[in-house]
């Protein structure tokens, strides 16, 4: 059997706008029993079409507990094949959270997110993620009296991640067996547009009946198959850009890799010279320090000299007296201990 992909826009709207394939759907997903949805006034995708797309429909459902009490639940459904960043899921909700239409008599409706994702998230293995709030004391023990509260109920949402990459060809289970229209392992090589099912795995479930017929009905529609050329058209724009700019994001990083081995380089050889720099303030030191040293000697030997000199002086002026006394050159020797050529030499120069 040959159906419409469903990873496509133009064919998850046109599945989910019938209310009983919206309630099979959402029913396995949640693990609730849906009786009843409405889609809501507004249906939202991305009409900027850039490089980043998310599909959103959103839907006020009934549901029935096992006891048959009934409650109304908010569901945010978004769609979407390309890796999105999370603040846009994020600025979705923040729509819901301040839209006074989701509140009713004074209680604004409990909400669940659902995420059906056609890329992996990180390193997360589960095909279907449920990601549940979890309420504790501030020793960590669960709390579970009074969580029914609608003031925590309206403040905190639960959220349901499918990742269609990981679906593989699993249909065990109501889950997988509903979710395995979306598997893209089974899409068809020639028409990425197509997917290619067994009907005998589904015979005798109506409800996967309603699903097929509908998929089937979406294959068939000519204006359908149009819009999902146009799809294909702008994400294959959307891909040679993004291809273009990787290929330049690699080569910038390529280049601020040459830039840092430089730079590191760089760094290694002014390394090497505030190294050499510092061995030779080094040797200078220590020149300094000898000079210093030297100078020191100097000025103790000079005034060494001095003391010298003055004494000479002092000695010339005593022999020249004693000369003018009537001395002779060896009396005066003789007296001041000195020999005669010194007596002479200090009586010339004083």
């Amino acid at each position: 059997m040959k159906i419409a992909n469903p990873i496509y826009d133009v064919v998850f709207k046109y599945l989910m706008e019938d209310k009983r394939v919206a309630r099979t759907i959402l029913s396995a997903l949640l693990k609730k029993n849906v009786v009843e949805v409405e889609l809501r006034p507004h249906e939202y995708s991305d009409s900027t079409r850039d490089s980043l797309s998310i599909f959103r429909i959103d839907f006020a459902a009934t549901i029935r507990d096992n006891d048959g009490k009934e409650s109304m639940i908010l569901i945010e459904v978004q769609k979407t094949w390309l890796e999105t960043e999370t603040l846009r899921f994020r600025q979705y909700l923040g729509v819901h959270y301040s839209n006074p239409s989701n509140v009713v008599n004074g209680i604004a409706m409990p909400m669940v997110a659902i995420y059906i994702l056609g890329h992996r998230v990180e390193d997360i293995d589960e095909p279907v993620l449920y990601v549940d709030h979890h309420c504790a004391d501030y020793t960590g023990i669960s709390v579970n009296e009074g969580m029914s509260s609608s003031f925590v109920k309206s403040l905190n949402h639960d959220s349901i991640i499918v990742q269609i990459p990981l679906l593989r060809g699993q249909i065990n289970g109501r889950l997988f067996k509903i979710l395995s229209v979306f598997d893209q392992t089974n899409k068809d090589p020639n028409d990425g547009r197509i997917i290619s099912i067994d009907n005998e795995t589904y015979q005798n479930d109506t409800e996967m009946n309603l699903i097929l017929t509908r998929l089937t009905q979406a294959a068939a529609d000519a204006k359908i198959r149009h819009h999902m050329s146009v799809e294909d058209e702008f994400f294959s724009v959307i891909e040679k850009r993004d291809t273009e700019l990787l290929i330049k994001d690699r080569k910038l990083a390529e280049k601020q890799v040459q830039l840092n081995e430089k730079q590191a380089q760089l760094d290694e050889k002014q390394e090497q010279l505030d190294e050499k720099q510092a061995q030779l303030n080094e040797k200078q030191a220590q020149l300094d320090e000898k000079q210093a040293q030297l100078d020191e000697k100097q000025e103790q030997l000079d005034e060494k000299q001095e003391q010298l000199d003055e004494k000479d002086k002092m000695l010339g002026i005593s022999i020249r007296y004693m000369l003018q006394a009537g001395q002779s050159y060896q009396q005066i020797a003789t007296a001041l201990g000195q020999d005669i050529e010194t007596i002479k030499r200090l009586a010339q120069h004083s």
